[in-house]
């Protein structure tokens, strides 16, 4: 269950891309607590900027305005080398895409970032962390001797290895079919239950939001309203009523 201590505070944070009329404005004056051991699924229309938040919320991209926070630590008054060695020591990614090199095995793809970090993977964290996605015995197999959803389950074994504070999510099981969806979803929900691990997921999918304990929406860039412990039918009424909303503001544009 969540500690409720928030490990990653967004504070009023606005985001734009270009200058002048031509500016597009991806946040705008978001206010978000995640609390350490949460499950959060960010959903939205798209441009809505789900993804954005994600790479603020991350470290990724450095806001406009106002300030993130993680682990306790204003990223806004890092420089670049030591937020690049926060996000490497506290932050864990997985995408859509799977990234993973294919003449490495399982075991040697999860170990990768740890030497491309100047570290030795310890074979017993590379280890546990295939056997947390259930792919133990997957360790000495190659991608492409691996289904979409192993390779997804390997990509998230290599966010884990370094034991991140934070697991960042985008779109995990967009390119899964349903059944391995189900297998990526199950294996998150249990690292938050059982691990305590903290996990932000962007997703356009109600069955996979339903996965997580709260559920953020956004809207223009901005929170557009939360639910807590989702079912899908809920997710997915509130998520087609924002989308009418939108397109009919477009409509009357």
């Amino acid at each position: 269950m969540p500690g409720g201590m928030d490990i990653v505070r967004l504070t009023a944070v606005s985001k734009a891309y270009g200058t002048g009329p031509g500016a597009v404005t991806a946040l705008d004056g978001v206010t978000l607590g995640l609390a350490e051991g949460s499950f959060t699924a960010v959903m939205g229309a798209s441009g809505s900027g789900k993804s954005t938040l994600l790479q603020c919320a991350a470290g990724l991209e450095r806001p406009t305005a106002g300030a993130v926070s993680l682990d306790g630590r204003d990223l806004s008054r890092m420089r670049e080398s030591a937020l690049t060695r926060l996000r490497r020591e506290t932050i864990g990614f997985v995408f859509q895409s799977y990234n993973l090199l294919p003449a490495l095995t399982a075991e040697q793809n999860v170990g990768l970032p740890l030497r491309l970090a100047g570290h030795r993977p310890d074979p017993r964290a590379v280890r546990a962390a295939l056997d947390a996605v259930g792919l133990g015995d997957r360790a000495r197999h190659r991608p492409a001797e691996l289904s979409g959803g192993q390779q997804q389950r390997v990509a998230i074994a290599r966010a884990l290895a370094a034991a991140p504070r934070v697991l960042f999510a985008d779109e995990p099981t967009g390119a899964l079919d349903s059944a391995a969806s189900r297998t990526v979803l199950r294996i998150l929900r249990t690292l938050v239950s059982e691990h305590g691990q903290t996990i932000v997921m962007v997703t356009h999918d109600p069955v996979a939001a339903a996965h997580a304990g709260r559920v953020v929406f956004l809207a223009d860039g901005r929170v557009a309203g939360t639910l807590t412990e989702p079912d899908a039918v809920t997710v997915a009424g509130r998520l087609a009523g924002l989308e009418d909303a939108a397109a009919g503001e477009a409509a009357a544009c």
